[in-house]
């Protein structure tokens, strides 16, 4: 759980500095930790990260974005 949670917040902080290649590398990291955590553990996590992690996160690095690197820009 410790490692999760250091994870989430690397990641918070890569996203606070607009290093989001980096933020995103960690932040899968972090899924994958937090994906691992018992359901007990994972109601250890605090909300703070788990927000951020689960619902503020994916508004920019969900499915629905275009992936880094994506299309083109039309000029």
């Amino acid at each position: 759980m410790k490692d999760a949670c250091a994870c989430i917040r690397r990641a918070r902080s890569l996203w606070d500095a607009h290093r989001n290649a980096a933020c995103r590398a960690e932040r899968a990291k972090a899924i994958a930790l937090y994906e691992a955590l018992t359901p007990d553990e994972r109601e250890r996590v605090p909300d703070v990260l788990r927000v951020w992690l689960r619902y503020r996160s994916e508004k920019y690095f969900g499915d629905h974005t275009t992936p880094p690197g994506g299309a083109p820009r039309a000029r």
